[in-house]
């Protein structure tokens, strides 16, 4: 398959990326709201966050249509600094939320949304995963498979939200939306400190735990 085609696709995957965390976070965040489910709440309102990286990645794999790419540019390490600032913040909102709901000892209505939009989501993930580590191969690009594995990050967030919603539904105890919230959270912060990694290290390559690997 020739280089063009391949980065059309890629285009078009980061194009998905993008509008599908816009949905996904408006109905996340109403249901959320509306609920008083607040995993789905900090569910939705990081997948407003990743659209301000999908924005970077789409960036970046609009500039290897014209030249290879070796470094993140200004606007893609600026897109990084908002993205991790934006994950500290949220981070900071769920665990005030979840001291608020304790002292509140308010629970969700209903969890049936979460699940709904876990199932979709990781649905969603797994057949962009597939698609970018598939073509990111197929370009041998360090971009498009750091941005593969990265998505594995969501995956993993959509899994949190679906048990903790079908947690919920079973046993009905508001803690376990709390703790579902709690590693939502862990993972935000995760997110947050890998966005400000990668901009002083400037690397392609995906870190997690630390650990930049491509």
């Amino acid at each position: 398959m020739e280089k063009q085609k391949l980065l059309r696709i890629a285009i078009l995957l980061s194009l998905i990326t993008i509008v599908y965390n816009i949905a996904e976070g408006i109905i996340s965040v109403y249901f959320g709201i509306d609920d008083d489910a607040l995993s789905l709440l900090g569910f939705g309102t990081d997948s407003f966050v990743e659209v301000i990286s999908g924005i970077a990645i789409l960036h970046m794999v609009l500039r290897m249509r014209f030249s290879k790419v070796v470094q993140r540019d200004k606007f893609e390490r600026q897109a990084l600094r908002i993205t991790g600032f934006g994950f500290y913040v949220l981070t900071a909102g769920i665990l005030i939320g979840a001291m608020l709901t304790l002292i509140k000892g308010s629970k969700p209505e209903t969890t049936l949304p979460g699940i709904i939009v876990a199932s979709v989501s990781i649905i969603t993930m797994y057949f962009l995963l597939h698609y970018k580590l598939k073509i990111g191969k197929a370009l041998n690009s360090d971009a498009i498979i750091a941005d593969a594995n990265c998505t594995k990050s969501c995956l993993y967030l959509s899994i949190v939200l679906l048990v903790s919603s079908m947690a919920y539904a079973v046993f009905e105890i508001g803690y376990i939306d709390i703790l579902g919230s709690l590693v939502i959270a862990w993972f935000t912060f995760k997110e947050a400190r890998e966005a400000f990694e990668k901009v002083k290290s400037n690397s392609l390559a995906c870190c997690c735990n630390g650990n930049c690997h491509s």
